[in-house]
């Protein structure tokens, strides 16, 4: 299966805060905010949407092509994703810019306080699908990204007939009512958190059902609480996988949209797809960087089996990607 990832591609620098945000944040005094947080750590990893939602598809066998904007500072992060097994040919490096940069600061209750730098990723929007051959597209997936390209590539899917799964998690903040419903209509499916299912009910004036008008399905991600699908059949709900450890958070979500396509592609029913994605993710939240954990077959297989009992499609899923990936 062809599938294209589109969104961020970044430098992710994470931070630990050694208590809780809550206790200096003062609601009264929100309106004139000004806080600063004294961290016990900082690390660079590996990190945008688009690249960690490819590395885990890559993992669970597949071999997704990377669409997206770098700068002059992605030749080692190219080398090292295509050593995974994902395919750049399509992700354009400008090098008179420096590629985006995530910023993110953790606290004790895994709350966190973010920034972004876009850098080489506002060139996103002068890459189209029009140049591409679209019987040679099996999935897209629109992950957060430049928002006009985002409203491009969904506008380009739909006059294409190219089948997307939306994504507009963070940058649903950047996004009028209109462009969530012209970007959303016609999505094969809509993927947000709970958090980010009220903000696009208040967007769109709809509830769940009325997203239903314009979606194929809605899948929410309720974290501890597990994964819901809405579909015109009706609503599947999974319980969350448990983690071995909860370290760090970021991430978790770009797993499980890769586990979400790779039930897609498979065309699998959804209480299975979203057992996958689940699995998917847990691993993420077991490891500080949003590319830093791996696992073989087995061992995917066997957390699977302890968490939601066997399923012997799973074998199969691997088949496609043989070699474990190089460190």
């Amino acid at each position: 299966m062809s599938i294209i990832v589109t969104g961020s591609i970044a430098w992710d620098y994470l931070m630990r805060f050694p208590g809780h945000f809550e206790d200096h944040i003062l609601p009264e005094h929100i309106s004139h905010l000004s806080v600063s947080f004294l961290v016990d750590e900082k690390e660079r990893h590996r990190g945008g949407c688009a690249p960690n939602i490819a590395y885990n598809l890559a993992l669970l066998g597949n071999r997704p092509q990377l669409m997206g904007a770098a700068g002059l500072d992605f030749h080692d992060y190219q080398q090292w994703l295509e050593s995974q097994g994902v395919d750049t040919s399509l992700t354009a490096v400008f090098d008179d810019e420096f590629t985006a940069t995530f910023t993110v600061i953790t606290d004790l209750d895994q709350n966190q306080i973010a920034s972004f730098h876009s850098g080489a990723m506002r060139r996103a929007r002068e890459l189209s699908f029009f140049d591409l051959d679209r019987r040679s597209i099996d999935w897209v997936i629109i992950s957060p990204n430049d928002p006009e390209a985002m409203i491009r590539y969904a506008e380009q899917c739909q006059e294409l007939g190219i089948r997307y799964v939306y994504d507009p998690s963070q940058q649903l903040a950047r996004l009028s009512g209109d462009d969530l419903m012209r970007s959303m209509q016609g999505a094969d499916v809509l993927t947000v958190n709970d958090y980010e299912l009220e903000l696009t009910k208040n967007l769109s004036g709809l509830d769940e059902a009325g997203i239903l008008q314009h979606v194929g399905a809605l899948v929410v991600t309720r974290g501890a609480d597990g994964a819901s699908a809405y579909t015109p059949e009706g609503t599947y709900d999974v319980p969350a996988a448990s983690a071995q450890a909860i370290v760090e958070p970021t991430g978790v979500g770009d797993a499980f949209r890769a586990g979400l396509l790779t039930g897609l592609s498979q065309q699998w029913d959804w209480p299975t797809t979203l057992r996958l994605a689940n699995i998917a993710a847990v691993y993420v939240i077991e490891h500080v960087g949003t590319q830093n954990h791996r696992y073989t077959a087995d061992e995917f297989i066997s957390r699977y089996r302890q968490n939601y009992g066997d399923d012997p499609r799973l074998v199969h899923l691997f088949n496609a990607n043989k070699q474990s990936p190089q460190e």
